[in-house]
């Protein structure tokens, strides 16, 4: 789950780890797959990876999931495909 409130404060669940962080970008790893958060004054207020609870505070610009896995399995397709 993903709650945003004001674009001020996020509240995320199924957090798995926090790959890197700074004022401006936070990358996560979730439960459905990578997740990007952009803004600016962005601050971690709890981070609690047994239960996978994350809050943010500052202005959110965008969230947005990349498909590391689904984009790697096309690729493995394909190459299955050129040597039949």
């Amino acid at each position: 789950n993903i709650i945003i409130e004001n674009r001020e404060k996020i509240s995320i669940s199924g957090v798995l780890d926090v790959e890197s962080f700074d004022d401006e970008n936070i990358i996560l790893h979730t439960e459905l797959g990578v997740l990007i958060i952009k803004g600016y004054e962005l601050h971690i207020n709890k981070l609690d990876i047994d239960s996978g609870e994350l809050s943010i505070d500052g202005d959110i610009i965008s969230c947005t999931y990349t498909d590391d896995d689904h984009g790697k399995s096309r690729g493995i397709g394909f190459l299955a495909r050129m040597f039949r």
